[in-house]
């Protein structure tokens, strides 16, 4: 699984849609009118899709995995919210299930990719794979085949 830029990542694109369609329910006149969770839900969505993005982009498996741990709890918080949005009348049922399915594809995906980057070698943009030419003995041409004898002062 190799990513070239943060809009190839499933689980950025999921995050993507999901903002969308909290900005659709957030535009509804109930919705609308309360400000703070309209604000606490649209920024949860939005830090799901913005961190995997940022992780990505600071080019270390390390950070990218710490940023990834935040956008998953960020899906977490739209669920958490979609169910107030629904006691306090907002949205239906239908509509929170919808978002609840969408966070949870985010939070799936996001798992798969952690996992992904625990079982793999390559550390990140920032920490580029060494060449041949990066690994030669300076007393060598990096051109040359390895000697078969040791140098003469190991001898």
């Amino acid at each position: 699984m190799t990513f070239h830029k943060f809009e190839d990542i499933e689980a950025w694109q999921i995050a993507r849609e999901m903002c969308q369609v909290v900005k659709n329910f957030t535009d509804k006149d109930r919705f609308c009118a309360d400000w703070e969770l309209k604000k606490q839900i649209k920024a949860s969505s939005g830090s799901a899709m913005d961190c995997i993005a940022e992780g990505f982009e600071r080019g270390s498996r390390n950070e990218f995995i710490y940023f990834l741990g935040v956008a998953k709890g960020s899906s977490g918080e739209v669920r958490s919210q979609a169910y107030r949005a629904l006691d306090w009348g907002y949205i239906t049922e239908e509509e929170r299930q919808l978002l609840d399915k969408l966070a949870w594809r985010v939070g799936a995906a996001i798992q798969g990719l952690i996992k992904h980057l625990h079982s793999t070698e390559i550390k990140g943009q920032r920490h580029p794979v060494k060449t041949l030419h990066q690994v030669v003995p300076p007393h060598l041409n990096a051109d040359e085949k390895f000697p078969t004898e040791p140098p003469p002062f190991l001898q």
